[in-house]
């Protein structure tokens, strides 16, 4: 496959068209780059706002992985972790030779190994990445390292898309690891500050507790922070359980027991839980607030006394018989 010597004149296959995969969509179409997307959702009840948005940015919609992988010159996968194998396995038997497969998913390096071994293996360029930080704030720009034999000639091709994409490592896996690593830290200290702020507002005690913090650690300021975190775990509570579940992989396979990873995944997948059973978060249908996280630890706090009090009550029958 001939790619056209600018970037600005290929066309961009979209696997998955969530938060990080519209937010590409806008970015690449506001330099008139040929964008297309496909997503599992699609036809599901999701997949009517997935549509208007594709429709308004001028995104072209296609029907399937194949039909989308073999009209892209460049696909970026952007879809949950677990997910990172499965697709790069539905694209790889339709992608043209010599053709860029991207891939964005937070999954851990011996995912990423096999998927480049699927893509490699057909004829494609697989290239690793790792999103380093929250996409939002910075959109396309967001910092992206890229690794495998294939980063080092496609990192210039993004930059001049308008992606922040620097080499890491001709190795697979490099890239990966050092977001995975980074999520062990990132993603624990959300689950962290979940469970300690809920937990100090449960005893009364939040005030002194945020005191102590920010004595320790003036640069943080915790009540924003709490909030930030209680949000986006909230929202993605899914995506980040997965990632971690991925970071424990991670961590294993340098040889550790992953007990920092595995927990975060639990508490990330617990929170996820509340929010999709209307718990936590902005009623279905309307645009998700940063509120006080003590809103929201009241929640979980009165959704635990509503769970434990029968099983409280049911003990306590069952002593005195």
């Amino acid at each position: 496959m001939n790619l056209p010597d600018n970037p600005l004149q290929w066309r961009v296959g979209l696997v998955g068209y969530g938060e990080v995969g519209s937010i590409l969509a806008e970015d690449l179409r506001a330099t008139a780059v040929a964008t297309a997307m496909y997503d599992l959702k699609l036809g599901t009840d999701a997949g009517t706002a997935m549509r208007e948005h594709a429709r308004v940015h001028g995104v072209w919609i296609e029907s399937s992985h194949a039909v989308l992988t073999e009209r892209a010159d460049l696909i970026i996968s952007a879809v949950t972790a677990s997910q990172a194998v499965p697709v790069a396995q539905a694209c790889a038997t339709h992608i043209v030779k010599g053709s860029f497969f991207l891939d964005l998913n937070s999954a851990s390096p011996g995912a990423k190994i096999r998927a480049a071994e699927i893509v490699d293996g057909v004829g494609g360029r697989y290239v690793e990445g790792a999103v380093m930080t929250s996409v939002p704030p910075h959109r396309i720009a967001v910092p992206l390292l890229l690794g495998g034999p294939h980063a080092a000639e496609l990192a210039p091709k993004l930059r001049s898309l308008g992606f922040n994409a620097n080499r890491a490592s001709d190795k697979l896996g490099v890239a990966s690891a050092t977001k995975m690593c980074r999520s062990v830290m990132v993603k624990g200290l959300e689950a962290m500050v979940i469970e300690c702020f809920t937990a100090a507002r449960a005893w009364g005690v939040e005030d002194e507790v945020l005191a102590s913090l920010q004595e320790t650690f003036p640069g943080i300021r915790w009540d924003e922070q709490g909030a930030y975190f209680f949000q986006r775990v909230i929202e993605h509570g899914r995506r980040r359980a997965e990632e971690m579940l991925e970071a424990a992989h991670t961590v294993r396979e340098a040889g550790l027991v992953p007990w920092s990873a595995s927990a975060t995944a639990q508490r990330q997948a617990w929170v996820a839980d509340l929010a999709e059973r209307g718990v936590l978060g902005a009623p279905p249908g309307e645009k998700p607030v940063r509120r006080d996280w003590r809103v929201e630890a009241d929640r979980i706090l009165a959704e635990a006394e509503r769970i434990l009090a029968p099983a409280e009550a049911e003990a306590e029958t069952k002593q005195q018989r």
